[in-house]
């Protein structure tokens, strides 16, 4: 082979990198120059100009999530992306924690983001990720092109790898810890430093997976196919900088979509509590999506399954802290509507690891899953919260009983030792 052949592949690859890379940048670089003129934009501008810049770093995660995988283990990939992905959320409910100890009318505020964020993460975005992967499915069917090897049918349903069982296991231990919350109408730094011990247990743990040979493709091949010190560089600059883009970007961006609510005459709560996580669950909504629409249904749950984990873990465990840091005393303190909310979310998060508990995400429970969230969405009084979440608890309460077996390897699962070949 002579060297002009030789370099012809490095040159195409290389354009496949920095061509889409160059467009991300400039679809960023829009964004970040608005925010940084300090010119305060009209709510539609601010939502479309922030909102393309965040999707835009979304892209660019995955693509380094993805090309990741070459380095370290595909567990990890997924944890360090959804950490990245819900970075916003975390800036967006620590402010309302840490103001809140010195105002206690934010904390309620606190309690909404991060209770609104969960349900529609598990509501709409898990559900909405199988619908992605099934209209994939049907699509490779009729283009007799190779399916998704993580989907099967009849029922329609998504397949998870035994290692999100790890996850599951975290993600029920959780939860039944939380429930201290509505009991107790607070959440302690007690409570808080549990959760985060529990989270950092979990990076280590997922840090501790063999790491597989990736099978990659376009923007992620391009990267991975680097000369490794580039490789690992490309991939932490990529990482670094949407981080740094998305943390800059989420203010902005929540505040556009709130003026615009709030000039439709929509009530702050609820702006807070829906609106505003539009803005923090678009990156993780983004790169899930583009997974599954990649064939990668498992790993696009996997994303939003890792991001439950750090938001009922960490994001939980800091808000006291916050509170604490901010002038407040050990302890959150939660409202009646707060621990309405609470309950509901914790239920909610129980029955979405019922549904997973066998690994296999179903069309009919998403489909469960997604009308439940609505119904709760739409019919905001106490008595429909209560009422959706009794359904919630009895949904996964059968589903438990039905999968008893499972219950204690999904409970150690998180502390079984990783197996080395």
């Amino acid at each position: 082979m002579t060297t002009t052949e030789t370099r012809a592949p490095a040159s195409r690859s290389l354009r496949r990198l920095v061509i889409p890379l160059g467009i991300v940048a400039l679809v960023v670089a829009q964004g970040v120059a608005l925010r940084l003129s300090g010119i305060e934009p009209a709510p539609l501008v601010g939502i479309l100009m922030y909102g393309l810049a965040i999707v835009a770093a979304a892209f660019a995660l995955a693509w380094a999530g993805e090309a990741a995988e070459v380095d370290i283990s595909g567990g990890l990939a997924v944890g360090l992306l959804a950490i990245i992905a819900i970075l916003p959320e975390y800036a967006i409910d620590l402010y309302f924690a840490f103001t809140a100890g010195s105002d206690p009318g934010q904390a309620q505020y606190a309690a909404a983001n991060m209770t609104g964020s969960n349900r529609l993460l598990l509501g709409f975005g898990w559900p909405f990720i199988l619908l992605v992967a099934f209209l994939v499915f049907r699509g490779a069917r009729r283009r007799k092109a190779s399916v998704d090897p993580d989907v099967r049918t009849r029922p329609f349903a998504i397949r998870l790898p035994d290692d999100n069982r790890v996850e599951l296991g975290l993600l029920l231990i959780a939860s039944l810890l939380t429930l201290l919350i509505p009991l107790t109408g607070q959440i302690h730094v007690l409570l808080g430093v549990a959760l985060l011990a529990l989270f950092v247990y979990y990076l280590w743990r997922v840090s501790t997976g063999e790491s597989e040979e990736p099978e990659l493709v376009g923007v992620p091949h391009a990267i991975g196919s680097l000369p490794t010190v580039a490789r690992r560089i490309t991939v932490i600059g990529i990482f670094v900088l949407a981080a740094v883009v998305i943390l800059l970007l989420a203010e902005p961006f929540a505040h556009s979509l709130i003026a615009g609510g709030r000039a439709a005459g929509i009530d702050d709560f609820l702006l807070v509590q829906w609106l505003a996580p539009l803005a923090s669950e678009a990156p993780e909504f983004v790169i899930a999506i583009i997974f599954a629409a990649r064939g990668k249904a498992a790993m696009g749950v996997g994303i939003l399954l890792a991001s439950k984990v750090n938001r009922w873990t960490a994001l939980v465990g800091t808000l006291p802290i916050a509170h604490l840091i901010g002038g407040g005393g050990w302890a959150l303190p939660m409202d009646g509507r707060q621990v309405e909310e609470f309950v509901l979310t914790a239920t909610q998060t129980l029955l979405g690891v019922a549904m997973l508990i066998g690994l296999r995400f179903s069309g009919r429970w998403a489909a469960a899953l997604f009308v439940l969230f609505a119904a709760s969405f739409v019919f905001t009084s106490t008595e429909a919260r209560w009422i959706v979440s009794g359904l919630y608890a009895v949904l996964a309460v059968a589903l438990f009983a039905r999968h008893a077996a499972l219950l204690p390897q999904t409970f150690a699962a998180p502390f079984r030792r990783v197996a080395k070949e």
